[in-house]
């Protein structure tokens, strides 16, 4: 970390905050677009964006017209969302995903960008679940992006997989402990002058069916699962998932009248 990062930031102090938003990757806009698109049209009412960051998808989903509200842990991540197009609009509040709580029932709760897996427990991953579920109303939908881990990769003996490299300015690799679940992304930096960077970030896989049980401790079940953004099918190679869980409707009380249909 820098002189100028606050450790109450964790992971994503201001060093990291600062070029979170470089153009390119996940962040163009087509990327973007996908995700918004899926997402406004999945709403029904006021949503809630989990780890909402810089609002790289609530301030553009704000900006369409959809009430955005976000639970942010990095205050240096979250500075940067007022100054969006849309992002004035969006209310954030300062917590951990886990536990933290916002007023009011959501249409539809959102987790993108794997982080989910920055949550490094077991534990703490179903109470991102039932946090979720605690902040749906009945029918609503639960929102989570993420990778697969790329296990497939490793031989006997290895346990490293590179993901990125740019020769002679950028490696990132995947360290992972098969048997905790527990696997680091590894990132080494090198400026034109020479000087180097490592940054280190530990994460939590979960396969699909292990997060469907955390759905169903949190009272919620599986409605969709894709590939991606695309709404394409999940396959055996594929390399993540999107998936929406559905919080339990209200029950039908036997003096009601029955729904029409």
């Amino acid at each position: 970390m820098s002189l100028e990062d606050d450790p109450a930031d964790g992971w994503f102090p201001e060093s990291v905050a600062t070029d979170y938003d470089d153009p390119g990757g996940v962040n163009a806009p087509e990327a973007v677009a996908a995700i918004v698109d899926v997402l406004e049209d999945l709403a029904d009412g006021p949503v809630l964006e989990f780890a909402v960051g810089t609002g790289r998808i609530a301030a553009p989903l704000a900006a369409r017209g959809v009430p955005v509200s976000g639970i942010e842990l990095s205050r240096a991540m979250a500075a940067r969302i007022a100054a969006k197009p849309g992002g004035d609009a969006v209310g954030v509040t300062i917590g951990d995903m886990t536990k933290t709580r916002v007023a009011g029932e959501f249409s539809v709760v959102y987790l993108v960008f794997n982080t989910i897996s920055n949550v490094t427990t077991q534990d703490g991953q179903v109470d991102v679940f039932r946090n979720a579920a605690a902040h749906l109303r009945p029918g609503g939908l639960f929102v989570v992006e993420v990778g697969l881990p790329d296990l497939r990769r490793l031989p006997p003996g290895q346990d490293t997989v590179p993901f990125a490299m740019k020769p002679g300015s950028y490696v990132g690799f995947d360290q992972y402990d098969v048997v905790t679940q527990q696997f680091t992304s590894n990132h080494v930096t090198v400026s034109p002058d020479g000087t180097g960077r490592f940054r280190r970030i530990p994460f939590r896989y979960a396969w699909p069916a292990e997060m469907d049980l955390m759905a169903r401790i949190a009272g919620m079940r599986l409605k969709h699962r894709w590939a991606g953004w695309d709404r394409s099918e999940l396959t055996a190679e594929s390399t993540g998932h999107v998936s929406i869980w559905e919080k339990a409707p209200a029950p039908h009380h036997p003096h009601e009248a029955p729904p029409l249909g």
